[in-house]
């Protein structure tokens, strides 16, 4: 699918999260191209590196980006870029960061405890974001202010349940950053 030569604003959004909540998922799920996918088999060489404790079936990771395109009228597209989780890849997430509009960040409720260097990263580089929780069937349900107070969020920060495997859920993640981002600049 070619872009509408109409379109004549173009927006950076970043999907971001810790290894293994789903940003690849995510972007996969909104896209309306077909993604651009850096994923690899995990290997024996990411012993050390990815704890995979959290995600027992996961048999590949992103090594540089995914990307996705949508469009949200005739004259807008959205760009999603999706990080790597590791932190090992830090320069790559600062490298796609420029021009960023704003950032998706996802946590998976069961460790929320991965998502503090995210959101140390997310808000070392000056982004602006929401959180999307990640929630499917077969997982705890946690209600959303709880989530907010165990990552010590702002009351101002919008937070959201998704199931990135959904894409009208994801859309609505995505709506809820769209709308904040759109309240910041007045």
């Amino acid at each position: 699918m070619h872009l509408d030569p109409d379109v004549s604003n173009a927006v950076k959004i970043l999907v971001v999260g810790h290894f293994g909540v789903g940003k690849t998922t995510c972007i996969g799920s909104l896209s309306e191209i077909e993604p651009l996918r850096t994923e690899e088999e995990i290997t024996e060489a990411s012993e050390g590196f990815d704890d995979l404790s959290g995600t027992p079936h996961k048999t590949t990771t992103t090594v540089a980006m995914d990307f996705g395109r949508l469009t949200l009228s005739d004259t807008l597209v959205l760009y999603l870029f999706g990080t790597p989780g590791q932190e090992r890849f830090k320069e790559m997430w600062e490298e796609l960061s420029r021009g960023a509009l704003g950032a998706m960040v996802l946590v998976d409720p069961e460790r929320l405890h991965e998502s503090f260097p995210v959101l140390d990263l997310v808000e070392s580089f000056g982004l602006t974001y929401a959180i999307g929780v990640n929630h499917f069937e077969g997982t705890t349900d946690y209600p959303l202010e709880e989530v907010r107070e165990a990552l010590n969020l702002a009351s101002d920060t919008p937070i959201v349940k998704c199931n990135v495997r959904d894409e009208n859920s994801s859309a609505q993640a995505l709506i809820t950053l769209v709308q904040h981002l759109m309240s910041l600049l007045g």
